[in-house]
């Protein structure tokens, strides 16, 4: 069969935080390409203008084919809205012309408003100044079969990727891409490798349980290969990170929701206790933070609630 994958992992760096102090890193982010002999598609881009002239150096080496016909990127997928995940269309639109950056509606509506500019400019703007591509390029939405194809000009062989929306993971309206010629679910951030999870979206009990519902429904397509869109470079993409990932958010929510830990500091030491392995500590306090604010506001609503 000529259609086959390959992962680039794009290196942890440095962000900025709104008061000018360097901090991170950034976790590392995957990017994954799934190409016959004459077409590709990439899953998700880095964040940076230098982080994509590496991916996009990459991906030249890898569809050169060692021929003088080297195979076409026909496609760019992006996951979910989050702007680490797609702030590299444009630099890649420009090396690879032609190309076409497609995502599931509800993703290309949350992409539009990563790029909002006040909020931009609170987050991502603020975090990587001067580092990021302003030539934003949005994707266009797939039609509701979430289903396109690459095409094998060798063999003459079409192959179907499919968009599977999951709801709810480290952020609202999340996907996978499904190949299953291949059994290979690009998971984007539905799934983690040996990286903190991040949970400041997922800031609730029921957020966390719609993650772990996320992640089950990739497991029901029965994948052998699962690749997390934060991981380490050496990692192996197996099913075994659904699992991990799973266990991760269970041991998150146990600790906060059964009362184990009573502050964010707590719930950061217990957890790095459980993971002494998972890269990227600021993750984790992120999420953690959020968690607690949100137990607090609940504490505080009963306590009024109580006085009536």
């Amino acid at each position: 069969m000529p259609l086959r994958a390959s992962v680039f992992v794009s290196p942890p760096i440095p962000w900025t935080a709104p008061s000018g102090k360097v901090g991170g890193p950034w976790s590392p982010i995957s990017s994954t390409l799934i190409r016959t002999t004459t077409s590709a598609v990439l899953v998700d881009t880095p964040i940076t203008e230098a982080q994509n002239a590496s991916l996009a150096d990459w991906i030249e080496r890898e569809l050169s084919n060692g021929t003088e016909r080297p195979a076409s990127l026909d496609y760019i997928y992006i996951t979910h809205g989050h702007g680490d995940h797609w702030f590299g269309t444009n630099a890649l639109k420009r090396r690879f012309p032609g190309v076409r950056v497609v995502a599931t509606p509800d993703v290309v509506a949350h992409m539009r408003g990563q790029i909002e500019p006040k909020s931009f400019a609170r987050s991502w703007g603020s975090q990587f100044p001067k580092q990021i591509d302003m030539g934003f390029v949005l994707a266009e939405p797939l039609a509701a079969s979430g289903e396109f194809q690459i095409r094998d000009g060798v063999t003459d062989e079409t192959f179907t990727l499919r968009a599977v929306e999951v709801g709810h993971a480290d952020t609202h309206s999340s996907t996978v891409l499904w190949s299953e010629d291949l059994k290979l679910a690009v998971a984007g951030d539905v799934v983690y490798g040996t990286v903190h999870q991040m949970l400041a979206e997922a800031n609730t009990a029921a957020l966390r349980r719609e993650w772990i519902r996320a992640i089950e429904t990739v497991e029901a397509l029965g994948p052998v290969v699962v690749v997390a869109g934060h991981k380490l470079a050496d990692e192996i993409d197996g099913p075994w990170h659904l699992r991990n990932s799973k266990r991760y958010i269970e041991d998150f929510d146990r600790l906060i929701e059964g009362g184990e830990v009573g502050n964010a500091r707590e719930l950061v030491a217990r957890m790095k206790g459980l993971y002494p392995s998972r890269f990227n500590e600021g993750a984790l306090v992120a999420g953690a933070v959020a968690a607690f604010k949100v137990k607090e506001k609940q504490k505080q609503k009963q306590q009024a609630g109580g006085k009536l």
